[in-house]
């Protein structure tokens, strides 16, 4: 049965891209999250940067468990970062849309995938199929143990402006066509915030083309709350200062930032 399902191409297939390295602590739980799921056309892709720990070996044993049903590649070379990483995803991504899930996050349920398709009204070769799929987050710690929600709400409408105000949906909440996704890349030059820069032209390259950006109304997904840019919180706003600037201009970009300070003040 699982195997009619994977052959049915009147449905979307889904590309779930998962970067790592050395991330054996916190990978197995993103991985059960996948082999879960009650939906069967998945292309999992897994960008790994040449790790030495036991990441590999978890990966192989997922392959051996779970490639009869969804598509799993696994590929493991030096890269030059986690940008460089989810760019060669975007390269070799086969799937009707995209979204990036790494090591130590998790989709919600095992109906996300599911119910993400019911709300993309998805129909095969339609030029006019959404851009955009989204919804809420959920943060965890290190041990997947739900901490609280996402303080940044996604928006009921959400366009490229609603990002003046933060990174309003979360990337791993974000799934993209592919074919719009493969457009643009992540810009390298940027080391903390290239996955709010790539949000932003992926839609601004939606509302060029009229395409619809949908809300899904779920919580899609359990995002691990110590990410790169969370350690690096102040390089982080400098260089989001910059974006801001160059998306949305320096008078808009300065007053949103003097929020963003006041905010982790209060926040201490």
């Amino acid at each position: 049965m699982n195997q009619d399902k994977t052959q049915n191409t009147s449905l979307p297939l889904i590309t779930i891209a998962t970067v790592t390295y050395n991330a054996g602590a916190t990978l197995q739980r993103t991985l059960d999250s996948v082999a879960i799921q009650s939906y069967d056309r998945i292309e999992h892709l897994i960008i790994d940067g040449l790790s030495t720990d036991k990441t590999l070996s978890l990966v192989q044993r997922y392959v051996e468990q779970n490639n009869n049903r969804h598509q799993i590649r696994l590929t493991s070379e030096p890269d030059e970062g986690l940008y460089d990483a989810m760019n060669k995803a975007l390269m070799l991504a086969a799937g009707d849309y995209i979204v990036f899930l790494n090591a130590g996050d998790k989709l919600h349920s095992q109906d996300t995938i599911s119910e993400i398709v019911k709300c993309s009204h998805w129909q095969k070769g339609r030029n006019s199929n959404p851009a955009i799929l989204y919804g809420e987050t959920d943060l965890v710690d290190n041990e997947g143990n739900f901490v609280r929600h996402r303080r940044l709400t996604a928006p009921e409408v959400l366009t490229w402006k609603n990002f003046l105000s933060g990174m309003r949906v979360c990337h791993q909440s974000f799934y993209v066509r592919t074919d719009i996704a493969k457009s643009e890349s992540y810009n390298l030059n940027y080391r903390y915030s290239a996955d709010y820069d790539w949000c932003i032209r992926i839609m601004k390259k939606a509302a060029q083309r009229r395409l619809k950006i949908i809300n899904t109304h779920l919580i899609l997904t359990d995002y691990l709350n110590e990410g790169m840019t969370t350690k690096n919180h102040r390089k982080s706003l400098v260089e989001r200062l910059k974006l801001m600037a160059m998306h949305y201009g320096w008078t808009q970009a300065i007053s949103a930032h003097g929020w963003f300070v006041i905010r982790a003040v209060i926040k201490r």
